[in-house]
C-alpha cells in the first residue's frame, strides 16, 4: 500500500522524536540536573507517561518540541539559532495537524519533513539522513505526479483543437440538414 502525506508526517515525527530526545536530554540535564524533569514541567496541566520500572518519563515529539519551545530562553539558546527556535514553532503545528487527523498536501508535507530534516541536522542526529530521504521522494512523486497532468493536459488540448478545427458552425450544419430534409420530403 503507498504510503499517505499522513503517514510520511508520522513517521518523521516518530524520527524527530528519536533524534531529538537525546538532545533535549543532554542539554536540560546540564542546566537543571538529576531533577530537569520536574523542573521543566512544574507549570504543565497534562502528566507525562511515566513506564513502569524506568525514572524518565516517556517523551513524544510534542513533549520534545513543547520542552524545547518552553525552556528556549534558559537552555536552548545557548546552542542554537533564532532559526531553530521557528522550525521548533513549525513543527509543533505540523504535529498538532497530524494528531488531529487533518489532510496534508504535498507541499505541507514537503514543508514538515523539511523542517524536520532542519532541525535534526542542527542537532546533529542522524535521523537527518532518513528524513531527507523520504523529502526526496515525495518530491519525485509530486514531480511524476505534475508530468502526468502536464501530459494529460497538453493530450486533451491536442484532441479538442483537431476536432474543433474540423466541425462547421452549428448553423450551417442545421441549413445543410433543413435543406436535405426539404429535398427528400
Amino acid at each position: 500500500m503507498a504510503m499517505t502525506n499522513h503517514d510520511r508526517v508520522g513517521k518523521a515525527l516518530d524520527l524527530l522524536r528519536e533524534g531529538l530526545r537525546p538532545f533535549v536530554e543532554r542539554e536540560l540535564k546540564a542546566q537543571y540536573g538529576k531533577y530537569w524533569i520536574t523542573e521543566c514541567t512544574t507549570n504543565w496541566r497534562n502528566e507525562l507517561t511515566w513506564p513502569e520500572g524506568q525514572e524518565e518519563p516517556q517523551l513524544d515529539a510534542s513533549s520534545l518540541l513543547r520542552l524545547m519551545w518552553d525552556q528556549w530562553n534558559e537552555v536552548f539558546r545557548k546552542t542554537l539559532r533564532f532559526a531553530e527556535r521557528s522550525l521548533v514553532s513549525e513543527l509543533r503545528d505540523s504535529r498538532n495537524k497530524w494528531a488531529h487527523q487533518n489532510v496534508f498536501s504535498g507541499d505541507d508535507t514537503d514543508r514538515a519533513l523539511d523542517s524536520a530534516q532542519r532541525l535534526l541536522t542542527a542537532v546533529s542526529a542522524p535521523q537527518a539522513d532518513e528524513v531527507g530521504k523520504m523529502k526526496m521522494e515525495l518530491r519525485r512523486l509530486i514531480f511524476e505526479e505534475q508530468g502526468r497532468t502536464e501530459r494529460r493536459r497538453s493530450t486533451g488540448t491536442a484532441i479538442e483543437s483537431h476536432v474543433t478545427g474540423a466541425l462547421k458552425p452549428w448553423r450551417a450544419s442545421a441549413t445543410s440538414w433543413r435543406a436535405a430534409l426539404h429535398r427528400f420530403l
